[in-house]
């Protein structure tokens, strides 16, 4: 009775088990992207999940919903949401997502990038809980190094950050503008300014100075070179500052004399010649009846020097008259009707015959005088 009432457990058992067994439901689940197949008596998609220990978020993906009645054969899948933060541009935001990559999360997002943009980690790497994805948007500017302009796209914060990622190096001396902390702007401009100190040797004239000296021996108006002036010569070292190739600045750092100078030393006659004729002379001489006209030192291609040397421009009260030396001998001594005592030092190309021309000290006193017959006198 023993043996049979235990084989009566045994065979109620297997049945039960065949029982439940058999109404069991077959269902395809994809878990964040793993599929398999399970048996089930669970009633609805909740249950299910509850039943492998899958923990739902509301964020989570689930296909059918949580509700749904399970049939056989059903298929369920379940992604898993991670919790992502975004930072774009230095602003940061965070998103749940099921995306299974970076590239899939920026699709999500509609964020397009350029090849000049800057992402991290790659768009190929797997998403994972709290994870940070750090995206910069590139933004064109000017780059001027050296004086050579081009565009250029960025996606850095400062001058300095933009430098190292074009990789450009400064040397010591060079200047950027604006200052390597500042901000770029879009559209803005940096201008690599290359410095260098250079040293030029150059040999420069040393002009001689004109020293005048008084000479009583000589007369007024007279000069006389005693010693003729030379230039000397000087080497000078300077250091030049060059700003993208040009000069803009030059230091003298020494001087050497190479040869010196000799200044000119002019002898400047002081002595005065009273050129009026006084009367203790012979008054006796020949007679003439000329055309008299008057002429200054200063008249068109006038030298301001008569044909014996006289200055008349230094000595603007001498009394001299201009004459035809075939008639009147230069360095006569005359007496001129309404002029004076004069002497004959000076000729001209229209002053023939008996015709003289007075000098007088203004073109005014020149202009009263005009044009006239006069007497004059040979005195020696």
């Amino acid at each position: 009775m023993i043996v049979v009432f235990a084989s009566f457990v045994v065979l109620l058992t297997t049945l039960g088990i065949l029982f439940s067994e058999g109404a069991k439901k077959t269902v395809a689940i994809t878990l964040n992207g793993e599929q398999k197949m399970v048996k089930t008596h669970a009633g609805t998609i909740q249950e299910l999940l509850d039943e492998l220990d899958v923990p739902i978020h509301s964020k989570d993906y689930l296909y059918p919903n949580a509700n749904t009645k399970v049939d056989d054969h059903l298929n369920v899948v379940w992604k898993q949401a991670n919790q992502v933060h975004l930072v774009k541009n230095n602003e940061k935001k965070t998103i749940w997502t099921t995306a299974r990559t970076v590239a899939e999360l920026l699709k999500e997002q509609e964020i397009v990038l350029t090849e000049h943009d800057q992402i991290s980690p790659r768009p190929q790497a797997s998403i994972k809980d709290m994870m940070e994805i750090g995206i910069k948007i590139a933004f064109p500017l000017a780059l001027a190094d050296g004086g050579k302009k081009k565009q250029v796209w960025s996606t850095s914060a400062t001058v300095a950050d933009f430098l190292t990622q074009q990789g450009i190096k400064l040397n010591e001396l060079d200047r950027v503008e604006p200052s390597l902390t500042e901000t770029i702007s879009v559209n803005g401009v940096v201008n690599v300014i290359r410095v260098e100190k250079v040293t030029d040797v150059v040999e420069e004239p040393v002009q001689f100075a004109v020293v005048t000296k008084k000479d009583a021996k000589l007369e007024k108006g007279k000069e006389k070179i005693i010693t003729a002036g030379r230039h000397g010569r000087v080497s000078k070292q300077y250091e030049v500052v060059l700003e993208n190739g040009k000069e803009v600045s030059r230091k003298l750092i020494n001087e050497k004399q190479i040869t010196g100078k000799q200044d000119k030393v002019v002898a400047v006659g002081t002595k005065d010649l009273t050129l009026q004729v006084s009367r203790g002379g012979d008054e006796t001489g020949t007679e003439y009846y000329v055309t008299a006209t008057a002429y200054t030192a200063f008249c068109n291609g006038c030298s301001g020097r008569t044909a014996t040397g006289l200055n008349l421009r230094a000595n603007p009260n001498m009394k001299v008259i201009a004459v035809d030396p075939r008639i009147i001998p230069l360095g006569t001594k005359v007496y001129v009707e309404g002029y004076g005592y004069a002497v004959a030092a000076d000729t001209g190309g229209a002053i023939k015959g008996y015709k003289i021309d007075l000098f007088m000290p203004s073109n005014s006193d020149c202009y009263r005088w005009g044009r006239k017959k006069v007497k004059i006198k040979i005195l020696q």
